[in-house]
């Protein structure tokens, strides 16, 4: 467990939310091509993202501030994929939105 926690919280987050992000891209990939490997591929990720929620959690134990970072992180990954690999468009305010999102994380990490 000591290993777990010697790493920073923030890294065991953004890599929680990397692993949401790629099960959002395999949901993506499954609503286009549905098949059970996707389905394993979903199921493995948002797996493998819980088990990095928790030393960052453990680390931290601020629900609130923890929470917060790993949803900005873990949405702008999904923006990220939405725009980049899947060619979707973002708006003026979906950009604002991100910006205001990236805000909040740094106002919460210094806190």
């Amino acid at each position: 467990m000591g290993l777990l926690l010697s790493i920073h919280y923030l890294i065991w987050l953004v890599l929680s939310a990397a692993c949401f992000a790629s099960g959002e891209y395999f949901s993506k990939k499954f609503a286009l091509e549905p098949g059970t490997g996707y389905l394993g591929l979903i199921f493995l990720m948002y797996g493998l993202g819980v088990l990095a929620w928790l030393p960052a959690l453990m680390q931290r134990n601020q629900l609130s501030i923890v929470g917060t970072i790993w949803s900005v992180l873990s949405l702008l990954a999904t923006v990220l994929i939405g725009v980049l690999i899947f060619s979707e468009r973002l708006s003026i305010v979906g950009v604002l939105g991100i910006i205001a999102a990236i805000v909040a994380i740094v106002l919460l990490s210094i806190s």
